[in-house]
């Protein structure tokens, strides 16, 4: 008896858990999503997981985690591989393709791959939304407000401390761009010696007035605590800090550097129809557009924003009038010349 009990609760087990030939089609009928929580993850939910659920009757797991490839890779080398769907930043997508960590992905189970922004349709993750690299200043200290981005190297015009992230990423684009460089050469600029040094110079120029940040909150908190006069921000925390906090501040979009965070397949996935069913959901056009009513980030069709609520699409880095002069991160660059970079960044801090 004791055998037939432990017999019957391995093979229920094993049914819940989808492992067995008799999986069933509860098991089929759910997805699992690992994001990387917060507002963000709690802004998906809202506008696509439940959603979801109620449309098509599959049931939507949730799981959280930092958002490092290294826990993915862990969990596909267990060869039972507890989640569907990934939320992934674009360079974890570029790395995990090339390791063969994440699916290749089949646009026809999704949806016009042209529709798509550029750099959010890519072979092994789907774009979720647009986020922007930002300027953030007090309404209340700056009377004459900044009207670029850029403005953050005119000390002239605007003396005071300013803050900027400690990553050479962003930085040194828009230093080049203050120099002169048009943003579509940047990256070209900045893979060459010349241009390396040359942005480091631009940024020499206000190093003695910047207060670094590493975390997405301190822009807000620094200019709250009026440590410094504008800063550069993720366009989000600006957002909540005004809506939320109700603090006097305002956002810069001229010259803002735009960014995507992405959605992929883990290699072993077991439910990668659902996946995919998922896949085609999120991204038809007026479901994009759900999510910045949630939280202040952008669709990546380029046939959303007319489904963006009219409140809702000043908010957003997608509006059309904040994409007259932006640059689009390139992942790839910093995939490839990002750790000589840091190295140089961090080195230049030091001096």
């Amino acid at each position: 008896m004791r055998c037939l009990r432990i017999a019957v609760l391995a093979m229920l087990a094993e049914t819940a858990l989808g492992l067995g030939s008799g999986r069933t089609a509860l098991a089929a009928d759910e997805l699992t999503i690992m994001a990387t929580g917060g507002a963000w993850q709690a802004a998906q939910r809202q506008a696509w997981f439940e959603p979801f659920a109620k449309k098509t009757g599959v049931k939507v797991n949730e799981q959280e985690y930092l958002g490092d490839l290294g826990k993915i890779k862990a969990i596909i080398e267990t060869g039972n591989v507890p989640v569907d769907l990934v939320t992934v930043e674009t360079a974890t997508v570029l790395q995990g393709c090339d390791a063969g960590i994440l699916q290749r992905l089949d646009y026809a189970k999704i949806a016009d791959r042209s529709k798509f922004l550029p750099g959010t349709a890519l072979d092994c993750g789907v774009g979720l939304d647009v986020y922007g690299d930002v300027l953030g200043y007090d309404t209340m200290v700056l009377k004459d407000p900044p009207t670029s981005v850029l403005d953050i190297f005119d000390t002239a015009r605007f003396p005071g401390k300013r803050g900027m992230r400690k990553f050479p990423a962003q930085n040194l684009e828009w230093a080049l761009m203050a120099d002169g460089v048009p943003a579509a050469d940047v990256y070209k600029v900045l893979a060459t010696p010349i241009g390396i040094d040359r942005a480091f110079r631009k940024l020499d120029s206000i190093k003695k007035d910047v207060v670094w940040w590493d975390a997405g909150a301190q822009p807000p908190q620094l200019l709250a605590s009026h440590e410094v006069v504008m800063t550069t921000a993720w366009n989000g925390r600006i957002q909540n800090a005004v809506e939320q906090d109700k603090k006097p501040f305002a956002i810069v979009w001229k010259d803002q550097i735009v960014e995507y965070d992405m959605i992929s397949i883990p290699k072993g996935a077991k439910n990668t129809d659902l996946a995919y069913k998922y896949l085609a959901y999120i991204s038809d056009p007026e479901v994009a557009a759900q999510l910045g009513r949630f939280i202040p980030y952008g669709p990546v069709r380029s046939d959303a924003t007319s489904f963006v609520p009219k409140d809702v699409l000043p908010k957003l880095p997608t509006a059309p009038d904040h994409m007259k002069s932006y640059l689009v991160g390139d992942v790839e660059f910093w995939g490839d010349h990002g750790e000589d970079l840091v190295k140089r960044f961090n080195a230049w801090l030091a001096q």
